[in-house]
């Protein structure tokens, strides 16, 4: 079997999800070392002990370890991932459209695993050159495996939202940078979505260009696209930030952990908990004591987030809003409670209704436990991984 290299220290989130695909290719049968971007000297000394020719394969996030980092560089610039005929399998978290400076330079042997179908139509459409697939949508951690989940109505929070929050205000200086024809054509992608907010970013920025300029050559498309990453941005954290407002302005009290909440205007922020921002362990720890885990999908139209299966796999109720991908696997008061970006006004009674009644939670909670224990941990996604870079050797 071929023997693997997995990152940490760089981006917290996805060194731990590094670890728990490690772990779980290790009780497929493969040898692993963990890569420690932090400490990069000793780590290559041990990667050279560990290095096997034509038998090893790198298993990394968001281009970590191909990002231009000088200690995997020769002195012609050569990856030692090109000099070492090591294939790699980046898994990919983010749209495309935020790496293209990465794409044009990936090593050799590299394939591209999208956690969202649309990102991967994008990458057959833009970057056809490129080994795509096969999906792979993230997936959740149970914090601890022998042990029970809290049952629902014994937590400590009613309504949490682990993850950051950034003023959609930050993104005007992009908006506005060049002159009031284009700040008001970036506003008209951005109502778009706010109006069709089950579009992706990408086929609205098509529809705008080509009502402005006609047909658009295939290549202009890509490198605007490449441009409009404020524009997805803007529109993520507008959503995420208003689904905390309207449950915070209806009079639930909500526990946000991660960074910038204390920037979210809101008309009752007593109801608004601010606490620290955690790594994800820490995440995991709150999850255990929640009664509803607040998801906003990062604008993943077909796809899904971390958050939904790990909510799951510790004993809370997700309520989230959904995606092409997850319509097959959520279904609404059974496994989970969905709401809609295009209703966001009733987030507040669908969340009063089940911390009313903690029956009905701990029945959603149960379902959800179920659904996420028998296809969406990380051991799962690594069956996938497994059978990947077993049939490339």
């Amino acid at each position: 079997m071929k023997k693997l290299i997995f990152f940490v220290g760089d981006i917290e989130t996805q060194g731990y999800f590094s670890l728990q695909i490690a772990e779980a290719m290790e009780a497929l049968g493969h040898e692993t070392i963990i890569y420690d971007l932090s400490k990069p000297w000793g780590s290559t000394e041990k990667f050279f002990r560990f290095f096997e020719k034509g038998n090893t394969a790198l298993i990394n996030f968001n281009f970590h370890g191909m990002s231009g980092e000088e200690y995997f560089l020769d002195e012609n610039g050569i990856m030692m991932w090109d000099a070492l005929s090591i294939p790699s399998y980046n898994i990919v978290v983010d749209h495309p459209m935020y790496y293209h400076h990465f794409l044009e330079k990936v090593p050799g042997n590299y394939h591209h695993i999208s956690i969202d179908r649309n990102h991967e139509a994008y990458m057959r459409r833009f970057f056809p050159e490129i080994v795509n697939g096969p999906f792979l949508p993230l997936a959740g951690t149970k914090l601890y495996p022998d042990r029970t989940n809290v049952p629902v109505e014994f937590r400590k929070y009613d309504v949490t939202m682990v993850g950051n929050y950034c003023v959609p205000a930050t993104f005007e200086k992009y908006i506005t940078r060049i002159d009031d024809e284009y700040t008001a054509f970036y506003y008209g992608m951005i109502d778009d979505l706010m109006e069709n907010p089950w579009k992706t970013v990408e086929e609205v920025a098509q529809a705008h260009l080509e009502d402005e300029l006609g047909e658009v050559p295939e290549e202009e498309l890509k490198k605007a696209m490449a441009a409009l990453t404020f524009i997805d941005l803007y529109v993520r954290y507008t959503f995420r930030g208003r689904a905390v407002q309207e449950l915070a302005d209806a009079g639930i009290r909500v526990h946000v952990f991660g960074d910038g909440w204390d920037l979210l205007e809101c008309q009752k922020p007593q109801n608004l908990m601010i606490m620290n921002s955690l790594d994800s362990v820490g995440c995991l720890k709150k999850l255990c004591q929640t009664k509803l885990s607040l998801n906003v999908m990062p604008w993943f139209k077909d796809g899904a987030h971390d958050r939904i299966f790990n909510s799951m796999l510790n004993g809370a109720v997700c309520l989230t809003d959904s995606s092409i991908y997850l319509d097959g696997i959520l279904r609404d008061g059974e496994n989970c409670s969905i709401y809609t970006l295009k209703e966001m006004d009733r987030l507040p009674e669908i969340a009063a209704k089940l911390l009313e009644d903690s029956n009905l939670m701990q029945k959603i909670a149960d379902g959800g436990y179920k659904t996420a224990e028998e296809g969406h941990t990380w051991a799962h996604r690594a069956k996938v991984m497994h059978e990947l870079v077993e049939r490339d050797s």
